[in-house]
C-alpha cells in the first residue's frame, strides 16, 4: 500500500536507531489489550486520549497518527527485531478518567512508555501522577507551559502556547500590523496563555494593543465583543480559541463589515475543509495561523505521510494526525536507545534509558526536526498557514527553529 512512500523519509527514528526490518501488524482498540507484560517479541506502549465526547476530533486524530506510526514501524521490523504492541485507552476527555487509564496501562498493562494524553487538563493529570513510577510519555499536542514541568520523562511533540504566540506576534511585527486586537475564551488554559504571551511580545515590538476581549463557553454570538473590536480600527484581531468558535468569529465580523487579518494558532487546524467547514472559504481571506503541520506542505516528508494516511484512513490527515504519528516516533526513539543498551523491558534502568535517549535524540518527523535541550519543550520549526479562495489550505511561510 506503500509502494510509493519513501521509507527513509517516512520512518526516521534517528541515527542510533536499530535497523528497521521484518514484517508484522499491529492492532488497537479503545479499551485495553491484555494484561501483563507484551510478549518476549513485542513492547507494550500506551496510547490514551479522548476517543469519545468533546475533544474526540483531536483525541481520534492524535490516535491514528500514532497507530500508523507504530504500524509501518512494525512492518519495517519494530525496535531491535522487537513489535511495538499498542494498549489504547479512551479517557473521555475527563482528567480523572485520564488517571484511571494511566494506572491501568501501568499496573494492568506493564506498558514502557505512552503516547498521550491529548488536551491540556488530563495531561497535567497524568503527569503528575507518572513522576512516581518515572513513566516515559510523549504527548502530542498539549501545549500548556506546566505539561512538562513535574518531572523529567514527560516530552511533547508541539511546541507551547507562549511560543505559538510569540510565533505570531513576530508575524505581525513583520507583516506591517501595528494595531491588533484579540478575542479569546475566558477560563480556557490554551486560549488566554497563547493570548497573553501574545500581547506581552507584540507590545515589545511596538504594537498596539487596541482591545482584548473574552467570551464564555458554549457563547455563540459574538457581535458585542466584534462591535467594541471593530470600532478600534485593527490592522489584525487574533483569535487563538478552537477551530469551531474561531469559524463563528470570522463569519460573524466579516458579516459586520471587518475585512482585514484575522490570526490563529494550532487550533484553526480543520476550520474548513473536514467533516464540517466551520467558516465559509470567502471569509478566510487573509487569515493565517501557526502550527506543526499542513497537508499543504510540499516537503517529500510531509507528502509521503499524507499520502500514506490517505491510503490507511481515507482522509487527508490534520496538524493532530501528524503530532501524533511524531509523538509515536519520539517514544519509538527513546525505546531504540533502551533496546541498544540491551536493559529489561518495564526496568527502572530501561525506562530511565527511553527518556534518557528521547532527551538527547533527534528524529526527523512530518511536522520537522524534534530535539529537546535541557527540557521536554521541543526545538522545532513551526509554519505558518493562510487559505485560497476555495478554503484550501496554503503554506505562506516555514519559520526554522
Amino acid at each position: 500500500m506503500f509502494e510509493n512512500v519513501s521509507r527513509r523519509n517516512f520512518l526516521q527514528v534517528s541515527a542510533a536507531s536499530v535497523a528497521l526490518l521484518g514484517l508484522a501488524g499491529c492492532n488497537g482498540s479503545n479499551d485495553s489489550a491484555s494484561a501483563g507484560e507484551g510478549g518476549s517479541g513485542s513492547i507494550k506502549v500506551g496510547i490514551m486520549g479522548p476517543h469519545t465526547g468533546d475533544n474526540s476530533s483531536y483525541g481520534l486524530a492524535c490516535l491514528n497518527g500514532a497507530q500508523l506510526y507504530f504500524k509501518q514501524l512494525n512492518e519495517d521490523g519494530g525496535v531491535n527485531g522487537k513489535q511495538i504492541e499498542p494498549v489504547v485507552y479512551d479517557e473521555k476527555g475527563d482528567a480523572t478518567e485520564a488517571v484511571n487509564a494511566y494506572n491501568r496501562l501501568v499496573q494492568e498493562d506493564g506498558v514502557t512508555g505512552i503516547v498521550g494524553d491529548v488536551t491540556t487538563g488530563p495531561t497535567i493529570a497524568v503527569a503528575q501522577a507518572s513522576v512516581a513510577d518515572n513513566m516515559p510519555c510523549v504527548t502530542p499536542s498539549a501545549t500548556a507551559a506546566d505539561v512538562v514541568t513535574y518531572g523529567s520523562n514527560y516530552f511533547r511533540a508541539c511546541v507551547t502556547d507562549p511560543e505559538q504566540g510569540r510565533v505570531m506576534a513576530n508575524f505581525a511585527s513583520e507583516q506591517g500590523y501595528k494595531n491588533v486586537a484579540t478575542l479569546y475564551l475566558s477560563g480556557s488554559d490554551y486560549s488566554e496563555g497563547v493570548n497573553a504571551a501574545f500581547c506581552e511580545e507584540a507590545e515589545a515590538l511596538g504594537i498596539t494593543i487596541t482591545s482584548q476581549q473574552s467570551y464564555a463557553e458554549g457563547d455563540v454570538d459574538f457581535k458585542a465583543q466584534l462591535t467594541n473590536i471593530i470600532a478600534t480600527d485593527p490592522d489584525a484581531i487574533l483569535v487563538p480559541n478552537y477551530y469551531q468558535d474561531d469559524g463563528m468569529i470570522v463569519n460573524q465580523a466579516r458579516t459586520q463589515g471587518y475585512d482585514k487579518v484575522f490570526l490563529g494558532v494550532d487550533g484553526w487546524s480543520g476550520i474548513y475543509g473536514g467533516s464540517e467547514n466551520y467558516a465559509e472559504a470567502a471569509n478566510l481571506h487573509d487569515c493565517y495561523y501557526c502550527c506543526a503541520f499542513s497537508s499543504s506542505n510540499e516537503s517529500e516528508t510531509a507528502t509521503a505521510f499524507v499520502e500514506a494516511y490517505e491510503a490507511e484512513y481515507g482522509e487527508t490527515p490534520t496538524n493532530f494526525c501528524a503530532l501524533g504519528y511524531d509523538a509515536a516516533m519520539v517514544l519509538a526513539n527513546g525505546l531504540a536507545a533502551a533496546e541498544e543498551a540491551g536493559l529489561e523491558p518495564g526496568s527502572e534502568d530501561y525506562k530511565q534509558a527511553v527518556i534518557d535517549g528521547i532527551a538527547s535524540g533527534t528524529v526527523e518527523g512530518v511536522t520537522g526536526s524534534i530535539s529537546y535541550e535541557g527540557t521536554g519543550d521541543p526545538i522545532k520549526s513551526s509554519l505558518i498557514i493562510t487559505f485560497a479562495e476555495d478554503g484550501t489550505e496554503e503554506t505562506f511561510e516555514i519559520l526554522e527553529a
